[in-house]
């Protein structure tokens, strides 16, 4: 093929082009008659074919350009700020898990293996999205998404660097952890809905369900990747405190990312103007939509569950299959397999629907029931896979169905309340099926997790319809109400 031809089928098509596209394609048919094997020149000719139809036609402004091209696992990537953006998480998100890592092993270290200690850290840092974490949805919309990062980001690397220097020191206490882990959280109270919110102003709705897959994997590859990597370096570096460090070093990478994007590509939603009620505003707007209001009780029940899953794993590994700590890391591995792919998998659909949603769920419950009677070590190993592309599929789906039925002006309202169910179903459910899991043994725990969860699908399911019925019959009451009193 000469680049000629190539050029002229991307030139601007002027009055008679019709006639021209159609030339050309009957070129292109006499060239490649002898290549019946080349499928992607045969799809070429029928994408000249419907140019050709919707000229004459006069509707070729109807046929977007979304369509002509193939979509593709990685299509939001062809965006610039996406690309920028991506390519910040991937570092950010390793460093992150760096830190959580180091976190961890740094208060027992400096309460001698303080179990207890250890779940105070966790709490404090999870516990300020459950206060304030709608809130920041609201802040969220009332102001620019890009600065709010800026601003979040760049906190959490000061305080990655002073945790770092207070290690290297010897000067670090267990109150400075809990006080660097409290501030996290209240930063991630308004930095989670703003980043998730901005998502779809850098690659539009179109795009919206892959970008959300793609950082979904990005994330879970650094769960792989970032403990393992920490792990080795405290081990090769002599202590926690240059990992501090380094994951302060990471946040520069999302800092640059978010500064040096075009403004001018991005899809910049008004903010809203400050009012009363904005918060009230964001929970009746959720309880009026069924596709907001299904998927956000389904996410509650399952964050129950899903969390005492993934806590249940090292109790599986220990207790039931007397497996070593190598062993172990075998079956996080496996889970972390699992979302990967299931994360890849997302990447590829261009819109999720609920079928899918429920579909994930119920088979997350029902992998859980198997993968808690499983009888040997390596078939539950092996179950994880599944588990883990389950529940990503779950989670995945939930924030692109509830993202692209959300309006611009109520995204980070909305994410709010999603993060805040999130995150507040774990502290629910996990001391549950850690009680049962104490009195009947893990395996106990397993399944019975497995039933809550496929209870709760159906429960969110249920509860969505009555939700909705209810305030649909007040409606019509004060719509009745309202038209007797103008009668009046």
């Amino acid at each position: 093929m000469d680049d000629s031809t190539e050029l002229a089928e991307d030139e601007p098509e002027e009055p008679g082009a019709a006639a021209s596209v159609r030339e050309a394609a009957a070129g292109k048919v006499r060239r490649w008659s002898h290549r019946p094997w080349s499928r992607r020149r045969a799809a070429a000719r029928e994408a000249t074919a419907r140019e050709v139809q919707a000229i004459e036609s006069g509707t070729a402004q109807a046929v977007p350009a979304a369509k002509k091209r193939n979509g593709g696992m990685f299509r939001s990537l062809r965006s610039h700020n996406f690309r920028l953006y991506a390519s910040g998480g991937i570092i950010s998100n390793v460093g992150t898990w760096m830190q959580r890592t180091a976190q961890d092993w740094l208060v027992l270290e400096l309460t001698n293996g303080s179990a207890a200690a250890l779940g105070v850290a966790t709490a404090l840092q999870f516990a300020p999205q459950l206060v304030l974490g709608m809130w920041g949805g609201v802040l969220a919309d009332r102001y620019a998404k890009r600065p709010i990062l800026i601003t979040a980001q760049s906190l959490m690397g000061v305080l990655a660097l002073t945790l770092g220097l207070l290690t290297v020191t010897g000067t670090a206490q267990v109150w400075h952890v809990y006080t660097m882990a409290l501030l996290v959280g209240v930063i991630s109270c308004l930095d989670i809905p703003t980043r998730q919110a901005f998502v779809v102003e850098m690659v539009g709705r179109d795009n919206l369900a892959n970008a959300l897959a793609l950082n979904s994997s990005i994330f879970n590859l650094a769960r792989v990747v970032g403990p393992a990597l920490a792990g080795l370096l405290i081990y090769a570096l002599g202590g926690t405190g240059p990992i501090f460090l380094l994951n302060s070093l990471t946040f520069a990478g999302v800092i640059a990312s978010l500064l040096l994007m075009r403004r001018a590509e991005l899809r910049t939603a008004e903010p809203v103007p400050r009012a009363k009620g904005q918060l009230r505003a964001g929970l009746r707007y959720v309880l009026d939509r069924r596709e907001l209001l299904t998927p956000i009780l389904l996410i509650a029940f399952m964050s129950m569950f899903a969390q005492s899953f993934m806590m249940s794993i090292a109790l599986m590994a220990k207790e039931v299959y007397q497996a070593g700590a190598s062993s172990f890391g075998l079956a996080s591995s496996g889970f972390a397999v699992g979302a990967l792919g299931g994360a890849l998998l997302a990447a590829r659909r261009v819109r999720p629907g609920r079928r899918l949603l429920i579909g994930g769920a119920l088979a997350f419950g029902v992998t859980q029931i198997v993968a808690g009677l499983a009888p040997w070590y390596i078939s539950y190993v092996v179950l994880l896979v599944p588990a883990g592309i389950a529940l990503i599929t779950v989670n995945t789906a939930a924030n692109a169905i509830v993202q692209l039925a959300t309006s611009a002006e109520m995204r980070g309202r909305v994410m709010g309340i999603y993060f805040l169910v999130f995150t507040g179903g774990a502290p629910i459910g996990a001391p549950l099926i850690g009680w049962v899991s104490e009195l009947g043994g893990p395996r106990i725990g397993v399944v019975i997790g497995g039933i809550m969860t496929l209870v709760g699908t159906g429960l969110a399911v249920l509860l969505a319809n009555a939700i909705l019925r209810r305030r649909g019959s007040h409606a019509v009451v004060r719509g009745a109400a309202a038209t007797a009193g103008s009668a009046r």
